[in-house]
This record gives structure tokens, C-alpha cells and sequence, in this order.
């Protein structure tokens, strides 16, 4: 038993790390320009914010913009083809 866990130890120190975590100037800048292109609602005030766009929108739009290092077009990504027509 000793002998399994010692070599799950090793193993797992041994494997290699390649997952990279952001810088906190690319997020703070995707973070910028989600708002930006998709601004939050304001309760109260039916006029604020944006009805375009769903979650899985604002998700795949920051992640394009981390992908590329904090620059992104002025033009939020398409809406999904699951989401609801507006009206």
C-alpha cells in the first residue's frame, strides 16, 4: 500500500503542467470589453443595458479575447443559434 502511494506521488509530480493562467491585465481588459459590448442591466431602468446576446455569447466573447491577448474587434460575437429572436 506504502509502495502505490509513493509511486502516485512521484507520478503525479513528475507529470508535466501546461495549463498557463491569464495575466491580470488581459483580464481586466477582456473583462472591459465584455461590458463594453455587452452592457449589464440596471434594475429599475428598463432603457439600460443589453438585451443581445446570452451568457454562452459573453463566454466565448472573452474568451477571444484572452486567445488574443486582450484585443478584440469593436463587434460582440454573433448570437448564438440557440438563443431567441429579438423583438
Amino acid at each position: 500500500m506504502r509502495r502505490l502511494f509513493g509511486l502516485a506521488c512521484v507520478l503525479t509530480l513528475a507529470a508535466p503542467v501546461t495549463a498557463s493562467a491569464i495575466t491580470v491585465e488581459v483580464a481586466r481588459a477582456c473583462d472591459a470589453a465584455v461590458a463594453k459590448a455587452f452592457p449589464p442591466r440596471q434594475i429599475g431602468n428598463p432603457a439600460a443595458g443589453s438585451a443581445k446576446g446570452t451568457a454562452k455569447d459573453q463566454r466565448e466573447y472573452f474568451q477571444k479575447c484572452v486567445a488574443n491577448n486582450g484585443k478584440v474587434d469593436d463587434a460582440p460575437a454573433e448570437p448564438s443559434k440557440d438563443s431567441k429572436p429579438g423583438k
